[in-house]
């Protein structure tokens, strides 16, 4: 079973930059997929950035050119890069891990992101 963290969740004026980071407690250089998805109140989870084990990034529309998904094979960790923050980003982002074989994939507990001024 595969434990993920996040962290730099926080409360961001408009315009404003955050990185989140995703911990893992064990090696991700063998998972398929690595994800970062959010939750506003209301509304149903989506999917925001999915980088592959080869590297390759995906990325919803709303938040092309803003947010950039990366991953460190070497510390185990994904992190998402998120400017021009704007008050819709508003949400619990949430880690996901998903491999080809596994029963399900696996989630962090969220980081709140908060954009207002």
């Amino acid at each position: 079973q595969v434990r993920l963290v996040e962290s730099g969740g926080g409360l961001v004026q408009p315009g404003g930059s955050l990185t989140l980071s995703c911990a893992a407690s064990e090696s991700i250089s063998s998972i398929d997929q690595m994800g970062w998805y959010r939750q506003a109140p209301g509304k149903q989870r989506e999917a925001v950035a999915i980088i592959t084990k080869g590297g390759s990034a995906t990325y919803a529309l709303s938040v092309k050119g803003r947010f950039t998904i990366s991953r460190d094979n070497a510390k185990n960790t994904v992190y998402l890069q998120i400017h021009s923050l704007k008050p819709e980003d508003t949400a619990v982002y949430y880690c996901n891990a998903n491999k080809v074989g596994w029963p399900s994939s696996y989630w962090g507990q969220g980081t709140q992101v908060t954009v207002s001024s």
